[in-house]
Protein backbone atom coordinates (compact mmCIF):
# COMPACT_ATOMS: atom_id res chain seq x y z
CA UNK A 1 0.00 0.00 0.00
CA UNK A 2 1.32 3.46 -0.95
CA UNK A 3 1.90 5.77 1.90
CA UNK A 4 1.73 9.15 2.54
CA UNK A 5 3.20 11.51 4.76
CA UNK A 6 1.15 13.58 6.72
CA UNK A 7 2.08 17.10 8.96
CA UNK A 8 1.05 16.87 12.98
CA UNK A 9 0.93 20.49 14.15
CA UNK A 10 0.07 20.56 17.86
CA UNK A 11 -1.21 23.95 19.23
CA UNK A 12 -1.65 23.45 22.55
CA UNK A 13 0.64 26.71 23.49
CA UNK A 14 -1.79 28.46 21.13
CA UNK A 15 -5.21 26.89 21.16
CA UNK A 16 -4.90 25.00 23.88
CA UNK A 17 -4.16 27.99 26.04
CA UNK A 18 -7.90 28.57 25.04
CA UNK A 19 -9.03 26.61 27.61
CA UNK A 20 -10.89 28.50 30.18
CA UNK A 21 -8.15 29.14 33.66
CA UNK A 22 -5.38 28.23 31.68
CA UNK A 23 -2.04 30.26 30.94
CA UNK A 24 0.95 28.81 30.53
CA UNK A 25 4.25 31.29 31.70
CA UNK A 26 7.00 32.11 29.12
CA UNK A 27 9.09 29.67 30.61
CA UNK A 28 6.73 26.97 30.56
CA UNK A 29 6.38 27.73 26.97
CA UNK A 30 9.44 27.10 26.34
CA UNK A 31 9.74 23.83 27.87
CA UNK A 32 6.62 22.91 26.29
CA UNK A 33 7.96 23.75 23.10
CA UNK A 34 11.15 22.02 23.21
CA UNK A 35 9.20 18.66 24.42
CA UNK A 36 6.71 18.85 21.85
CA UNK A 37 9.46 19.45 18.91
CA UNK A 38 12.89 17.02 20.08
CA UNK A 39 10.65 14.69 22.46
CA UNK A 40 7.00 14.29 20.73
CA UNK A 41 8.65 14.96 17.63
CA UNK A 42 5.21 16.84 16.06
CA UNK A 43 6.30 18.52 12.76
CA UNK A 44 5.24 22.26 13.60
CA UNK A 45 4.18 23.95 16.74
CA UNK A 46 1.50 27.09 17.31
CA UNK A 47 3.13 28.64 20.06
CA UNK A 48 0.95 32.11 20.66
CA UNK A 49 -1.29 34.56 18.98
CA UNK A 50 -0.03 38.19 18.12
CA UNK A 51 0.02 41.41 20.13
CA UNK A 52 -1.58 39.58 23.07
CA UNK A 53 0.82 41.07 25.97
CA UNK A 54 3.62 41.77 26.60
CA UNK A 55 4.36 38.47 28.54
CA UNK A 56 3.02 36.52 25.24
CA UNK A 57 5.86 38.13 23.55
CA UNK A 58 8.95 37.36 26.04
CA UNK A 59 7.66 33.70 25.46
CA UNK A 60 7.50 33.79 21.90
CA UNK A 61 11.14 35.74 21.87
CA UNK A 62 12.13 32.88 23.89
CA UNK A 63 11.26 30.53 21.79
CA UNK A 64 12.12 31.64 18.38
CA UNK A 65 15.89 32.54 19.84
CA UNK A 66 16.01 28.68 20.96
CA UNK A 67 13.98 27.55 17.82
CA UNK A 68 16.64 29.61 15.55
CA UNK A 69 20.05 27.84 17.27
CA UNK A 70 18.72 24.36 16.51
CA UNK A 71 16.81 24.76 13.07
CA UNK A 72 13.32 24.91 14.18
CA UNK A 73 12.92 28.45 13.20
CA UNK A 74 10.13 27.53 10.25
CA UNK A 75 7.96 24.79 12.41
CA UNK A 76 7.67 27.71 15.11
CA UNK A 77 4.31 29.31 13.95
CA UNK A 78 2.28 32.60 15.67
CA UNK A 79 -1.51 33.33 14.97
CA UNK A 80 -1.73 36.69 13.16
CA UNK A 81 -4.46 39.00 12.27
CA UNK A 82 -5.59 40.92 8.86
CA UNK A 83 -4.46 44.34 10.54
CA UNK A 84 -2.98 46.53 8.19
CA UNK A 85 0.72 44.91 9.06
CA UNK A 86 0.62 45.24 12.98
CA UNK A 87 0.72 41.55 13.34
CA UNK A 88 3.87 41.27 11.39
CA UNK A 89 5.73 43.66 12.60
CA UNK A 90 5.07 42.20 15.91
CA UNK A 91 6.72 38.73 14.57
CA UNK A 92 9.45 40.51 13.37
CA UNK A 93 10.24 41.62 16.27
CA UNK A 94 9.36 38.61 18.41
CA UNK A 95 11.83 36.60 15.71
CA UNK A 96 9.15 34.52 14.36
CA UNK A 97 9.19 33.16 10.49
CA UNK A 98 5.48 31.56 9.70
CA UNK A 99 2.77 33.36 10.48
CA UNK A 100 -0.83 31.81 10.48
CA UNK A 101 -3.49 34.49 9.48
CA UNK A 102 -6.96 34.78 10.96
CA UNK A 103 -9.34 35.33 7.69
CA UNK A 104 -13.40 34.51 7.89
CA UNK A 105 -14.47 31.40 5.83
CA UNK A 106 -18.25 31.74 6.17
CA UNK A 107 -19.73 34.59 4.68
CA UNK A 108 -22.00 35.05 7.96
CA UNK A 109 -18.89 35.75 9.90
CA UNK A 110 -17.55 37.87 7.19
CA UNK A 111 -20.83 40.11 6.91
CA UNK A 112 -21.67 40.25 10.64
CA UNK A 113 -18.68 40.89 12.41
CA UNK A 114 -15.91 42.50 9.78
CA UNK A 115 -19.20 44.33 7.16
CA UNK A 116 -17.21 43.69 4.43
CA UNK A 117 -17.72 42.34 1.09
CA UNK A 118 -15.88 39.21 0.26
CA UNK A 119 -13.63 41.94 -2.73
CA UNK A 120 -12.79 43.99 0.40
CA UNK A 121 -11.68 41.08 2.81
CA UNK A 122 -9.58 39.42 -0.12
CA UNK A 123 -7.83 42.55 -1.50
CA UNK A 124 -6.73 43.20 2.60
CA UNK A 125 -5.34 39.76 2.87
CA UNK A 126 -3.40 40.10 -0.36
CA UNK A 127 -1.98 43.11 0.86
CA UNK A 128 -0.83 41.40 4.25
CA UNK A 129 0.21 38.33 2.30
CA UNK A 130 2.49 40.58 -0.11
CA UNK A 131 4.14 42.25 3.23
CA UNK A 132 4.85 39.01 4.38
CA UNK A 133 6.59 38.03 1.93
CA UNK A 134 8.54 41.65 1.82
CA UNK A 135 9.61 40.82 5.06
CA UNK A 136 10.81 36.86 4.82
CA UNK A 137 7.86 35.74 6.98
CA UNK A 138 5.98 32.62 5.14
CA UNK A 139 1.99 32.50 5.51
CA UNK A 140 -0.29 30.09 6.07
CA UNK A 141 -4.14 31.05 6.38
CA UNK A 142 -6.75 30.24 8.56
CA UNK A 143 -10.73 30.47 7.12
CA UNK A 144 -12.39 30.54 10.45
CA UNK A 145 -15.83 29.14 10.20
CA UNK A 146 -14.93 27.23 7.07
CA UNK A 147 -17.14 24.69 8.13
CA UNK A 148 -20.35 26.65 8.25
CA UNK A 149 -18.81 28.27 5.42
CA UNK A 150 -19.19 25.22 3.82
CA UNK A 151 -22.91 24.58 4.88
CA UNK A 152 -24.37 27.66 4.45
CA UNK A 153 -22.29 29.64 1.98
CA UNK A 154 -20.23 27.06 -0.33
CA UNK A 155 -20.33 29.73 -3.62
CA UNK A 156 -18.00 31.95 -0.85
CA UNK A 157 -15.72 28.83 0.01
CA UNK A 158 -14.89 28.18 -3.20
CA UNK A 159 -14.51 32.24 -4.44
CA UNK A 160 -12.11 32.39 -1.80
CA UNK A 161 -10.25 29.35 -2.18
CA UNK A 162 -9.61 30.28 -6.35
CA UNK A 163 -8.66 33.90 -4.82
CA UNK A 164 -6.49 32.11 -2.08
CA UNK A 165 -4.54 29.44 -4.60
CA UNK A 166 -3.11 32.13 -6.56
CA UNK A 167 -1.40 34.33 -3.81
CA UNK A 168 2.24 32.87 -2.34
CA UNK A 169 0.40 31.15 0.56
CA UNK A 170 2.35 27.36 1.72
CA UNK A 171 -0.92 25.97 3.77
CA UNK A 172 -4.45 26.58 3.89
CA UNK A 173 -5.66 25.93 7.28
CA UNK A 174 -9.55 24.88 7.44
CA UNK A 175 -10.81 24.88 11.22
CA UNK A 176 -14.17 23.58 12.27
CA UNK A 177 -14.33 26.51 14.55
CA UNK A 178 -17.49 25.87 16.10
CA UNK A 179 -16.94 22.08 16.09
CA UNK A 180 -20.22 21.48 13.61
CA UNK A 181 -19.13 18.99 11.48
CA UNK A 182 -19.89 15.58 11.48
CA UNK A 183 -17.70 12.81 10.06
CA UNK A 184 -19.43 12.32 6.75
CA UNK A 185 -19.52 16.39 6.55
CA UNK A 186 -15.72 16.40 6.96
CA UNK A 187 -15.16 13.40 4.53
CA UNK A 188 -17.38 15.86 1.78
CA UNK A 189 -16.03 19.04 2.81
CA UNK A 190 -12.53 18.26 2.52
CA UNK A 191 -12.99 15.78 -0.82
CA UNK A 192 -14.46 18.51 -2.75
CA UNK A 193 -11.73 21.16 -1.69
CA UNK A 194 -9.05 19.08 -2.29
CA UNK A 195 -9.63 17.23 -5.52
CA UNK A 196 -10.58 20.83 -6.57
CA UNK A 197 -7.33 22.33 -5.42
CA UNK A 198 -4.95 19.91 -6.11
CA UNK A 199 -1.45 21.52 -5.71
CA UNK A 200 -2.49 23.13 -2.65
CA UNK A 201 -1.89 22.17 0.79
CA UNK A 202 -4.41 22.08 3.31
CA UNK A 203 -4.20 21.42 6.98
CA UNK A 204 -7.95 20.25 9.20
CA UNK A 205 -8.20 21.70 12.43
CA UNK A 206 -10.90 19.58 14.37
CA UNK A 207 -12.90 20.60 17.66
CA UNK A 208 -14.70 18.35 19.88
CA UNK A 209 -18.08 19.74 20.92
CA UNK A 210 -19.76 16.80 19.88
CA UNK A 211 -17.07 14.19 21.00
CA UNK A 212 -16.88 13.92 17.30
CA UNK A 213 -13.06 15.21 16.92
CA UNK A 214 -11.31 11.78 16.10
CA UNK A 215 -13.87 10.63 14.09
CA UNK A 216 -13.77 13.66 11.57
CA UNK A 217 -9.90 13.75 11.55
CA UNK A 218 -10.15 9.98 10.85
CA UNK A 219 -12.42 11.18 7.82
CA UNK A 220 -10.55 14.69 7.41
CA UNK A 221 -7.36 12.39 6.45
CA UNK A 222 -9.18 9.69 4.20
CA UNK A 223 -10.13 12.28 2.07
CA UNK A 224 -6.93 13.41 1.65
CA UNK A 225 -5.58 16.54 3.77
CA UNK A 226 -2.47 17.05 4.33
CA UNK A 227 -1.59 18.34 8.09
CA UNK A 228 -3.46 17.57 11.23
CA UNK A 229 -3.73 20.36 14.59
CA UNK A 230 -4.02 18.61 17.47
CA UNK A 231 -3.91 19.70 21.27
CA UNK A 232 -1.86 17.63 24.15
CA UNK A 233 -4.62 16.10 26.43
CA UNK A 234 -7.36 17.68 23.87
CA UNK A 235 -7.40 20.74 25.49
CA UNK A 236 -9.03 24.25 23.97
CA UNK A 237 -12.42 26.67 24.15
CA UNK A 238 -15.52 25.09 24.87
CA UNK A 239 -14.89 21.17 24.70
CA UNK A 240 -11.47 21.47 23.57
CA UNK A 241 -9.84 20.52 20.37
CA UNK A 242 -9.09 16.87 18.80
CA UNK A 243 -6.90 15.01 21.22
CA UNK A 244 -2.84 14.52 20.19
CA UNK A 245 -2.82 11.02 22.15
CA UNK A 246 -6.03 9.51 20.71
CA UNK A 247 -5.60 11.04 17.17
CA UNK A 248 -1.38 9.20 16.91
CA UNK A 249 -2.90 6.15 18.10
CA UNK A 250 -6.00 5.77 15.72
CA UNK A 251 -3.41 6.72 12.51
CA UNK A 252 -1.13 4.14 13.65
CA UNK A 253 -3.68 1.51 14.28
CA UNK A 254 -5.94 2.05 11.58
CA UNK A 255 -4.34 4.26 8.52
CA UNK A 256 -1.52 2.00 7.69
CA UNK A 257 -1.47 4.68 4.74
CA UNK A 258 -0.88 7.24 6.80
CA UNK A 259 2.33 7.91 8.39
CA UNK A 260 3.74 10.22 11.09
CA UNK A 261 6.49 11.08 13.17
CA UNK A 262 4.78 11.57 16.65
CA UNK A 263 7.05 9.37 18.88
CA UNK A 264 4.54 7.47 20.73
CA UNK A 265 6.23 6.45 24.18
CA UNK A 266 6.59 10.17 24.65
CA UNK A 267 3.42 11.01 24.73
CA UNK A 268 2.07 10.10 28.01
CA UNK A 269 5.10 12.20 29.24
CA UNK A 270 4.31 14.91 27.42
CA UNK A 271 0.67 14.57 28.40
CA UNK A 272 1.28 14.88 32.46
CA UNK A 273 3.37 17.69 32.29
CA UNK A 274 1.12 19.98 30.36
CA UNK A 275 -1.62 18.47 33.31
CA UNK A 276 0.88 19.49 35.87
CA UNK A 277 1.70 23.56 34.25
CA UNK A 278 -2.13 23.71 33.64
CA UNK A 279 -3.80 22.38 36.79
CA UNK A 280 -6.18 21.24 33.71
CA UNK A 281 -6.49 17.53 34.70
CA UNK A 282 -6.36 14.65 32.83
CA UNK A 283 -9.90 12.23 33.10
CA UNK A 284 -8.94 8.85 34.68
CA UNK A 285 -10.89 7.44 31.73
CA UNK A 286 -9.24 9.66 29.12
CA UNK A 287 -8.05 7.60 26.05
CA UNK A 288 -4.22 6.82 26.11
CA UNK A 289 -3.12 8.74 28.77
CA UNK A 290 -5.98 8.48 31.33
CA UNK A 291 -5.05 6.83 34.60
CA UNK A 292 -7.11 4.25 34.57
CA UNK A 293 -7.29 2.94 30.74
CA UNK A 294 -4.72 0.71 31.13
CA UNK A 295 -6.46 -0.72 34.15
CA UNK A 296 -8.22 -4.16 34.38
CA UNK A 297 -10.15 -4.07 37.63
CA UNK A 298 -12.62 -7.33 37.15
CA UNK A 299 -11.21 -10.08 38.43
CA UNK A 300 -12.17 -11.93 35.65
CA UNK A 301 -10.13 -9.95 33.12
CA UNK A 302 -6.49 -10.37 34.90
CA UNK A 303 -7.79 -13.94 35.04
CA UNK A 304 -7.82 -13.59 30.72
CA UNK A 305 -4.64 -11.90 30.95
CA UNK A 306 -2.52 -14.22 32.58
CA UNK A 307 -4.26 -16.93 29.72
CA UNK A 308 -2.85 -15.84 26.52
CA UNK A 309 -3.88 -12.04 27.07
CA UNK A 310 -7.70 -12.78 26.22
CA UNK A 311 -8.27 -9.25 27.54
CA UNK A 312 -5.85 -7.21 25.84
CA UNK A 313 -6.10 -5.03 22.30
CA UNK A 314 -3.35 -3.16 20.24
CA UNK A 315 -3.27 -0.55 22.56
CA UNK A 316 -0.21 -1.81 25.01
CA UNK A 317 0.56 0.42 27.61
CA UNK A 318 4.33 0.17 26.57
CA UNK A 319 3.62 1.80 23.53
CA UNK A 320 3.03 4.91 25.44
CA UNK A 321 5.94 4.47 28.54
CA UNK A 322 3.50 3.00 30.44
CA UNK A 323 2.49 -0.31 32.78
CA UNK A 324 -0.63 -2.03 32.54
CA UNK A 325 -2.28 -2.50 36.28
CA UNK A 326 -4.23 -4.28 38.11
CA UNK A 327 -6.97 -2.82 40.48
CA UNK A 328 -7.76 -3.91 43.74
CA UNK A 329 -11.13 -3.45 45.11
CA UNK A 330 -14.86 -5.73 45.84
CA UNK A 331 -14.57 -6.62 41.99
CA UNK A 332 -10.80 -7.83 41.67
CA UNK A 333 -10.66 -11.06 42.82
CA UNK A 334 -7.79 -13.00 43.71
CA UNK A 335 -6.28 -13.09 39.66
CA UNK A 336 -5.94 -9.34 40.61
CA UNK A 337 -4.57 -9.77 43.81
CA UNK A 338 -2.00 -12.14 42.40
CA UNK A 339 -1.01 -10.06 39.18
CA UNK A 340 0.32 -7.02 42.14
CA UNK A 341 1.44 -10.16 43.99
CA UNK A 342 3.77 -10.80 41.19
CA UNK A 343 5.17 -6.99 41.23
CA UNK A 344 5.54 -7.01 44.33
CA UNK A 345 7.96 -10.16 44.73
CA UNK A 346 5.28 -12.01 47.08
CA UNK A 347 3.93 -15.21 47.17
CA UNK A 348 0.75 -16.15 49.42
CA UNK A 349 -0.44 -19.94 49.77
CA UNK A 350 -4.09 -20.22 48.71
CA UNK A 351 -5.54 -20.03 52.67
CA UNK A 352 -3.51 -16.21 52.96
CA UNK A 353 -4.75 -15.31 49.46
CA UNK A 354 -8.45 -15.69 50.13
CA UNK A 355 -7.97 -13.65 53.44
CA UNK A 356 -6.27 -11.29 51.74
CA UNK A 357 -8.88 -11.08 49.14
CA UNK A 358 -11.84 -10.96 51.77
CA UNK A 359 -9.92 -7.66 53.12
CA UNK A 360 -9.73 -6.20 50.34
CA UNK A 361 -13.42 -6.88 48.96
CA UNK A 362 -14.58 -5.83 52.59
CA UNK A 363 -12.13 -2.17 52.09
CA UNK A 364 -14.07 -2.37 48.07
CA UNK A 365 -17.56 -2.21 49.78
CA UNK A 366 -16.81 0.83 51.97
CA UNK A 367 -15.90 2.65 48.37
CA UNK A 368 -12.23 3.05 49.37
CA UNK A 369 -9.47 2.55 46.77
CA UNK A 370 -6.66 -0.17 47.36
CA UNK A 371 -3.28 0.26 45.47
CA UNK A 372 -0.56 -2.41 45.11
CA UNK A 373 2.03 -0.16 47.97
CA UNK A 374 -1.36 -1.01 50.23
CA UNK A 375 -0.63 -4.86 49.66
CA UNK A 376 2.35 -5.52 52.20
CA UNK A 377 0.00 -3.46 54.98
CA UNK A 378 -3.27 -5.64 54.01
CA UNK A 379 -0.92 -9.05 54.18
CA UNK A 380 1.37 -8.41 57.56
CA UNK A 381 -2.58 -7.11 59.30
CA UNK A 382 -4.46 -10.22 58.20
CA UNK A 383 -1.94 -12.35 58.65
CA UNK A 384 -0.78 -11.16 62.24
CA UNK A 385 -4.42 -11.47 62.90
CA UNK A 386 -4.06 -15.13 62.48
CA UNK A 387 -1.16 -15.80 64.50
CA UNK A 388 -2.80 -16.24 68.01
CA UNK A 389 -5.56 -17.29 69.56
CA UNK A 390 -8.19 -14.33 70.01
CA UNK A 391 -10.20 -14.39 72.99
CA UNK A 392 -10.95 -10.80 73.70
CA UNK A 393 -13.34 -9.42 70.98
CA UNK A 394 -14.22 -5.91 70.38
CA UNK A 395 -18.04 -6.30 69.35
CA UNK A 396 -19.36 -2.92 69.10
CA UNK A 397 -18.44 0.71 70.02
CA UNK A 398 -19.78 4.52 69.68
CA UNK A 399 -17.67 7.15 69.76
CA UNK A 400 -19.09 10.76 69.79
CA UNK A 401 -17.24 14.10 69.63
CA UNK A 402 -19.99 16.97 69.81
CA UNK A 403 -19.12 20.97 70.20
CA UNK A 404 -18.85 22.07 73.89
CA UNK A 405 -18.70 18.43 74.72
CA UNK A 406 -15.93 16.07 76.03
CA UNK A 407 -15.63 13.34 73.18
CA UNK A 408 -17.01 9.61 74.78
CA UNK A 409 -16.80 5.99 73.75
CA UNK A 410 -19.76 3.40 74.74
CA UNK A 411 -18.04 0.55 74.39
CA UNK A 412 -18.88 -3.39 74.28
CA UNK A 413 -16.54 -6.22 74.00
CA UNK A 414 -16.31 -10.30 74.58
CA UNK A 415 -13.86 -11.38 77.19
CA UNK A 416 -13.67 -15.06 77.14
CA UNK A 417 -17.36 -15.51 76.23
CA UNK A 418 -18.07 -13.05 78.35
CA UNK A 419 -19.53 -9.46 77.58
CA UNK A 420 -18.98 -6.39 78.95
CA UNK A 421 -20.36 -3.01 78.51
CA UNK A 422 -18.91 0.57 79.78
CA UNK A 423 -19.01 4.30 78.65
CA UNK A 424 -16.21 6.75 79.25
CA UNK A 425 -14.67 10.42 77.89
CA UNK A 426 -11.51 11.59 77.01
CA UNK A 427 -9.15 13.90 75.29
CA UNK A 428 -10.22 12.57 72.07
CA UNK A 429 -12.78 9.70 70.75
CA UNK A 430 -9.62 7.00 71.04
CA UNK A 431 -8.64 8.45 75.09
CA UNK A 432 -12.53 7.87 75.37
CA UNK A 433 -12.38 4.03 74.06
CA UNK A 434 -9.31 3.66 76.44
CA UNK A 435 -10.72 4.97 79.44
CA UNK A 436 -13.75 2.75 78.67
CA UNK A 437 -11.50 -0.27 77.81
CA UNK A 438 -9.84 0.62 81.63
CA UNK A 439 -13.17 0.63 83.35
CA UNK A 440 -13.87 -3.00 82.37
CA UNK A 441 -10.30 -4.14 83.08
CA UNK A 442 -10.12 -2.30 86.97
CA UNK A 443 -13.32 -4.23 87.38
CA UNK A 444 -11.67 -7.53 86.51
CA UNK A 445 -9.00 -6.23 88.74
CA UNK A 446 -6.18 -6.28 85.74
CA UNK A 447 -4.12 -3.64 84.81
CA UNK A 448 -3.49 -2.84 80.98
CA UNK A 449 0.00 -2.44 79.45
CA UNK A 450 0.54 0.93 79.37
CA UNK A 451 0.58 3.26 75.96
CA UNK A 452 3.79 4.42 75.56
CA UNK A 453 4.03 5.34 72.00
CA UNK A 454 1.27 6.10 69.24
CA UNK A 455 2.11 6.56 65.89
CA UNK A 456 -0.17 7.12 62.68
CA UNK A 457 1.10 7.33 59.35
CA UNK A 458 -0.09 5.99 55.48
CA UNK A 459 1.32 3.38 54.03
CA UNK A 460 4.67 4.19 52.31
CA UNK A 461 3.99 4.35 48.58
CA UNK A 462 0.15 4.47 48.79
CA UNK A 463 -1.78 7.11 46.57
CA UNK A 464 -4.95 5.67 47.85
CA UNK A 465 -7.40 7.12 51.05
CA UNK A 466 -7.89 3.67 51.60
CA UNK A 467 -6.12 2.57 54.20
CA UNK A 468 -4.62 4.18 57.61
CA UNK A 469 -2.45 2.36 59.75
CA UNK A 470 -2.08 3.12 63.69
CA UNK A 471 1.15 1.54 65.23
CA UNK A 472 0.88 1.89 69.26
CA UNK A 473 3.89 0.68 71.58
CA UNK A 474 2.81 -0.83 74.43
CA UNK A 475 4.73 -1.52 78.09
CA UNK A 476 4.19 -4.02 80.85
CA UNK A 477 6.29 -4.96 83.73
CA UNK A 478 7.93 -7.51 81.26
CA UNK A 479 8.72 -6.41 77.95
CA UNK A 480 7.45 -3.89 75.57
CA UNK A 481 5.55 -4.76 72.42
CA UNK A 482 4.53 -3.57 69.41
CA UNK A 483 0.43 -3.83 67.48
CA UNK A 484 -0.82 -2.32 64.51
CA UNK A 485 -4.19 -2.09 63.25
CA UNK A 486 -5.36 -0.84 59.73
CA UNK A 487 -8.25 0.77 58.77
CA UNK A 488 -9.73 3.28 56.13
CA UNK A 489 -10.75 5.16 60.00
CA UNK A 490 -7.86 6.65 61.93
CA UNK A 491 -9.54 5.64 64.92
CA UNK A 492 -10.95 2.39 63.89
CA UNK A 493 -7.16 1.44 63.04
CA UNK A 494 -5.97 2.59 66.89
CA UNK A 495 -8.80 0.58 68.19
CA UNK A 496 -7.86 -2.56 65.96
CA UNK A 497 -4.62 -2.28 67.43
CA UNK A 498 -5.29 -2.11 70.93
CA UNK A 499 -7.72 -5.54 70.02
CA UNK A 500 -4.87 -7.03 68.91
CA UNK A 501 -2.81 -5.91 72.87
CA UNK A 502 -5.75 -7.26 74.41
CA UNK A 503 -4.98 -10.61 73.08
CA UNK A 504 -1.43 -10.75 73.43
CA UNK A 505 -0.18 -9.62 77.09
Amino acid sequence: MAQRSVEIMDTTLRDGEQTSGVSFSSSEKLTLAKLLLEELQVDRIEVASARVSDGEFDAVKNITDWAETEGYLDRVEVLTFVDKGVSLKWMEQSGAKVQNLLTKGSLNHLTHQLKKTPKQHFKEIAEVIAQAESMGIITNVYLEDWSNGMRNSPDYVFEFLDFLTQQPVKRILLPDTLGILTHQEAFSFLSQIIKKYPNSHFDFHGHNDYDLSVANVMEALRAGCHGLHLTVNGMGERAGNAPLASVVAVINDFMPEITIGVKESSLYKVSKLVSAFTGFGIPDNKPIVGDNVFTQTAGIHADGDSKKNLYFNDLLPERFGRKRKYALGKTSGKANIQKNLQELGLTLNDDELKKVTERIIELGDKKERVTKEDLPFIISDVLDSELHQQRVFVKSYVLTHSKGLKPSTTLSIEIDGKTYEENAQGDGQFDAFINALKKIYQKEKVALPKLVDYAVRIPPGSNSDALCETIITWQTKERDFTTRGLDSDQTVSAIKATEKMLNLF
